[in-house]
């Protein structure tokens, strides 16, 4: 199940005690259940996928195309469908319903939500520059961000020119976050640190996809009470 993703709201930030007395802030994100609406083969497209349909939608907020994809596929209507390449198809079903579980042996995920949007930003503020100098001859433009072009050759200025505009509001992914806590019951993920985006935002959580070594916070306090627990041996 680590190629398949669940699709969350991001209810706002809190902390967790552990029994050492340490504190750990966490996000905590309220999960939804993607169920499967359409299995595709390999012989339909060229590779194996499955489209798992989040969130609940009004008909009457439904295109004709919409609707009569849905009935087809006999489900209630969603309002979101992504779709997933998996390598086996075989655990999964049109109908079929996923939630939390799919992380009970999962450690870390990726998240993928869209930042604050900060409208309109200068160059100072969006791209950290140090601005004018205060003096000498510069006036009214103490924030500006200097030399944006050249002279007659080659007489434009480049793509990606770092300068003044729309800030935030942008799709950005987290790796390897840990799994602090999940509440199954609830439907309630707790995750270590914070997160991009604001309250409400629609975070997609999957599976990590790289291979992480690295602890949790629960194996190292395991191994520090261990290691008290072990006498030291004598030294000869």
């Amino acid at each position: 199940m680590r190629e398949i993703a669940l699709l969350g709201k991001k209810i706002g930030m809190t902390r967790e005690f552990y029994k050492t007395g340490q504190l750990v802030p966490v996000t905590v994100l309220k999960m939804e259940k993607a169920r499967v609406i359409n299995v595709i083969d390999i012989d339909k497209r060229g590779y194996k996928a499955v489209q798992l349909g989040f969130g609940k939608i009004k008909n009457s907020k439904l295109t004709k195309s919409m609707k009569g994809y849905f009935s087809k596929k006999n489900t209630e209507a969603k309002k979101m469908l992504k779709e997933f390449r998996v390598e086996n198809l075989e655990s999964f079903k049109e109908g079929n319903e996923f939630g939390l579980e799919i992380f009970k042996d999962i450690k870390f995920v990726d998240t993928k939500s869209k930042t604050i949007g900060k409208g309109f930003a200068g160059a100072m503020k969006r791209h950290n520059f140090g601005g004018l100098r205060a003096t000498h001859g510069v006036s009214i433009s103490h924030r500006s961000h200097g030399s944006t072009g050249q002279r007659q050759d080659p007489g434009k200025v480049f793509k990606g020119k770092k300068m003044a505009g729309h800030m935030g509001d942008k799709l950005r992914t987290m790796q390897n976050i840990e799994i602090i806590r999940a509440d199954l019951e609830n439907e309630l993920l707790y995750l270590k640190g914070s997160i991009p985006g604001s309250k409400n935002s629609e975070v997609l959580v999957k599976g990590s996809v790289k291979n992480i070594k690295k602890l949790t916070i629960d194996e190292k306090i395991k191994a520090v009470e261990l290691a008290k627990k072990t006498p030291d041996k004598k030294k000869k």
